[in-house]
């Protein structure tokens, strides 16, 4: 009676540790993981403001009403991050799961602000650094500066009575700019064709990575991924050209905004170099996925002749 008794109580114990033993690891993984989510989304919600507010806390003399609206922007902007970070199934940025692609963006488009940034503010408090810019900025605009360049067409939608101060600015933003959305470009680039963006991340899920994408629309998948990313890459390389003659034909209609402002001038320069490399990234990235695809359909057409064959 009483050896079947400490049995019992033996085999209860060791029955009690082994499902604890089981369980604890895959609860502490559970909770690890969510914690690690809240921390990546939380991060890239902070530095998303912090590039947003850059500009307004670095640069002297912000005004008090556009300090506050900066602030009110960069809460929201960060916000919309954490949430989108933070869900387990993206719905609006792309390639969330393939990186490097989304860090490649915003490396750059950080990198654009935050000099421009520097470089005007050494127009009121200059340091070494600044004159740095100054110095790399203009040599990048005077040698981009050529007929029928962007950089161009950006000096030439400013009004006819700027001064030379201005034309100088802004033409050293362009060219700092420009060359930033070009390395953006090359470095993403760089990814795909040495490095096999994205199958060195496993599996590519078209799904996740293109929310905005329906794969069930209608079509042939494969026709619809090229088409989409020839028109990103047409666009792309369209857009540095276009925007500088939309804005120099809409100024004859309504009065544009002053560029001289300096937080303008940095979102306008940055806008106009980080929205065409964007495109193009991303037609150069979807030409990537259409690749992909076409040559798993050409692997199974001709898995499946052989198998024919061999049954024949």
């Amino acid at each position: 009676m009483d050896n079947n008794e400490a049995y019992r109580h033996n085999w209860w114990g060791q029955v009690g540790t082994t499902a604890w033993q089981r369980t604890a690891p895959v609860q502490f993984e559970g909770k690890w993981a969510v914690i690690s989510q809240i921390t990546n989304a939380l991060v890239r919600a902070v530095l998303v403001a912090g590039l947003v507010s850059a500009p307004s806390l670095l640069l002297p003399a912000t005004a008090t009403d556009t300090a506050q609206l900066v602030v009110v922007l960069a809460i929201l902007a960060g916000f919309m991050t954490f949430i989108e970070y933070y869900s387990r199934y993206p719905s609006i940025v792309e390639f969330r799961f393939a990186s490097p692609f989304n860090r490649i963006k915003f490396i750059g488009l950080a990198s654009t602000v935050l000099i421009l940034t520097l470089m005007l503010r050494g127009m009121v408090e200059p340091t070494g650094w600044s004159v740095f810019l100054w110095q790399l900025g203009a040599g990048l605009g005077e040698a981009i500066d050529f007929p029928y360049s962007p950089v161009r067409l950006v000096v030439l939608m400013l009004p006819a009575n700027a001064d030379a101060q201005l034309v100088a600015s802004v033409r050293t933003a362009a060219g700092l700019s420009y060359t930033m959305s070009i390395l953006m470009i090359f470095a993403f680039i760089t990814s795909v064709r040495i490095f096999g963006w994205p199958l060195r991340n496993g599996a590519f899920n078209v799904w996740v990575n293109l929310p905005l994408f329906d794969p069930t629309g209608g079509g042939d998948v494969l026709q619809r991924l090229k088409r989409d990313a020839g028109l990103n890459i047409v666009l792309g390389s369209l857009l540095p050209f276009l925007i500088p003659a939309a804005i120099k034909a809409a100024s004859d209609l309504v009065d544009p905004i002053s560029i001289a402002h300096p937080q303008t001038l940095i979102w306008t320069m940055t806008a106009w170099a980080f929205l065409p490399a964007s495109m193009l990234m991303r037609g150069v990235a979807m030409s990537r996925i259409a690749e992909m695809i076409e040559e798993k359909r050409n692997r199974t057409y001709a898995r499946a002749e052989a198998e024919a064959l061999r049954r024949a």
